[in-house]
């Protein structure tokens, strides 16, 4: 089976390719991306950039060149109640869209998909490598403050979990009638409120700036411990999800009615 994964950021990427030695680099159009085999499976990882215009636009051309039978949308993201602690992985149930202070639901993995994936998951969270949850993902363009999105949260969510990508993703998977899985890891846990903004780190195509990151951090050196903070967890994320991706993809078989109709 042809996968396809789809990631925004190098320290997303890396700790999976390490994991999936050797690998061949094979970018789409502008967009970084490597092949590689996992098991059974012919897998080609595409490196989108942040936010949701760069998450839509890599997945087409994805899509557009190997139309892979599967899309896995993976990344860090951000505990919005408790109970997640950095460095959980967290596959989704639901998906929603944030704008504006609004909530939208989008249409979500397929349940019986789902399950498989945390079969496939659970004999490595099992081994103490990480802590497997089930939560919803919540697709936002900026940093959010998460005791005010936390307000606007029905009872029946379980782990929210605050990202920039999975919702285009997940658009143009259900266009292309391709069957989707998004996994994340906790970079950081709800009490973390972020005192810094997506604008102030990145370019206007929202690519992380060295010189902007340092200029911010010239106007608030007291965001360094909160920067260091998060790039130790981050790490600890990385190397979780990775595990839990490449473990995933090496237990993972999927029934012909998940599978999305063959061209011809």
């Amino acid at each position: 089976m042809d996968i396809g994964l789809i990631a925004a950021m190098t320290e997303e990427c890396a700790p999976v390719l390490r994991r999936v030695r050797p690998y061949r680099n094979a970018g789409i159009g502008r967009f970084p991306g490597w092949r590689f085999t996992v098991g059974c499976h012919e897998i080609r990882l595409i490196r989108s950039g942040m936010g949701v215009s760069h998450a839509a636009e890599a997945t087409a051309a994805l899509i557009a060149a190997h139309r892979p039978a599967l899309l896995v949308s993976f990344g860090f993201g951000g505990a919005v109640n408790q109970g997640l602690a950095a460095g959980d992985v967290v596959l989704a149930t639901r998906l929603f869209r944030c704008e504006a202070g609004t909530l939208a639901q989008l249409n979500g993995p397929d349940p019986k998909l789902t399950d498989l994936v945390r079969e496939a998951l659970a004999n490595n969270a099992a081994s103490g490598a990480f802590q497997l949850r089930r939560g919803e993902f919540i697709t936002t363009d900026r940093i959010e403050n998460k005791r005010e999105l936390s307000a606007l949260l029905g009872p029946d969510m379980e782990y929210p979990l605050l990202e920039m990508e999975t919702a285009a993703v997940a658009q143009i998977a259900a266009a292309a009638q391709i069957p989707l899985i998004a996994v994340r890891a906790v970079s950081d846990n709800a009490a973390e409120e972020l005192d810094f903004t997506i604008a102030e780190f990145t370019s206007g195509t929202m690519n992380i700036s060295i010189p902007r990151v340092l200029m911010t951090l010239a106007r608030k050196p007291r965001i360094l411990p909160q920067l260091l903070r998060l790039s130790r967890n981050s790490r600890m994320a990385g190397e979780n999800l990775a595990a839990g991706i490449v473990a995933m993809l090496g237990a993972l078989q999927l029934p012909s009615s998940l599978l999305p109709p063959t061209r011809g």
